[in-house]
């Protein structure tokens, strides 16, 4: 006997009907006792609705990774400003043109920052040429946050060689939308930062950090935490980018301090060669 996977009641659909004309026509929500609750927005906004919808934001990408045979990833972390070499080259002609020097000191920062841009691209490209002709249990898919810059490099890396790669985008006071190179059915938008990162880990086999901002340092320390009280199994952790990682972290320091064990610096690696970088995932796994 076939299973009835889908709701076919009228009175479900009659209801996504009204939730659709409010939503077009900017008509303010009004609670309604005799709204069905999966589909009432006002109660699933409420906070004691906040689990229910932690549930749903860990449940329907994992169910659709699933469902696509996503089984492990490759994560790339970076900053979302990092302009492409061909933007940031337009950026400083129209400053030099400008005259203004503080405009064109900042382009000009852009352009070396742009470098990264170019290395993250290449760096996916590796592991997307890799996984191509794999069989599924043994592919790497190429995962970021879904946003502009460094991520949207790596999106661009595995596109560029046609395969599929996932974007874990995220509403922000500031519209932000996913990049243009995200396999679209596996581009997903998240509203709480904590279960994002969960879906970063759950199917990493590898984090390859570039040079960011809070995001990327926030994301960065989670993962060597989880590894370094061993929440989660050893995975290769690669910065990218030594003369950035050597000035902005002296953990050291906490070493020197005994916050930190000697060993615990060999959570992760640094180099500068987005090859090396693919060759340390390669050594770990034996590939």
């Amino acid at each position: 006997m076939e299973s009835n996977t889908e709701l076919q009641d009228a009175r479900l659909i009659e209801m996504w009907g009204e939730l659709h004309r409010n939503t077009t026509n900017g008509d303010p929500f009004k609670p309604n006792a005799y709204r069905l609750a999966f589909v009432d927005p006002e109660f699933l906004q409420r906070r004691e609705t906040r689990g229910i919808r932690f549930q749903l934001e860990l449940l329907k990408p994992d169910l659709n990774l699933i469902e696509q045979g996503i089984e492990s990833t490759v994560v790339v972390y970076g900053s979302a400003r990092t302009l492409a070499p061909d933007e940031a080259a337009k950026k400083l002609e129209s400053a030099r043109a400008s005259g203004d020097a503080q405009r064109i000191a900042l382009a000009e920062r852009d352009v070396r920052n742009s470098r990264d841009y170019e290395q993250a691209r290449r760096f996916a490209r590796y592991v997307a040429e890799y996984s191509l002709n794999k069989p599924p249990a043994e592919r790497l898919t190429i995962c970021t946050g879904g946003g502009p810059g460094i991520m949207e490099a790596a999106n661009r890396g595995a596109h560029d060689v046609g395969a599929p790669n996932i974007g874990l985008n995220i509403t922000l006071p500031h519209e932000q939308s996913c990049n243009p190179y995200i396999t679209p059915s596996l581009a997903f938008k998240f509203h709480y930062f904590a279960l994002r990162k969960m879906h970063f880990m759950m199917r990493a086999k590898a984090l390859v950090v570039f040079p960011g901002g809070f995001g990327t340092f926030d994301e960065l320390f989670e993962v060597l935490t989880l590894v370094q009280t061993h929440k989660t199994k050893p995975v290769p952790i690669v910065l990218f980018g030594s003369s950035f990682w050597t000035r902005a972290l002296h953990l050291e320091v906490l070493v020197e301090q005994g916050t930190l064990s000697a060993e615990d610096l060999e959570l992760f690696h640094v180099t500068d060669d987005p090859h090396e970088a693919w060759e340390i995932i390669r050594t770990f796994y034996k590939m």
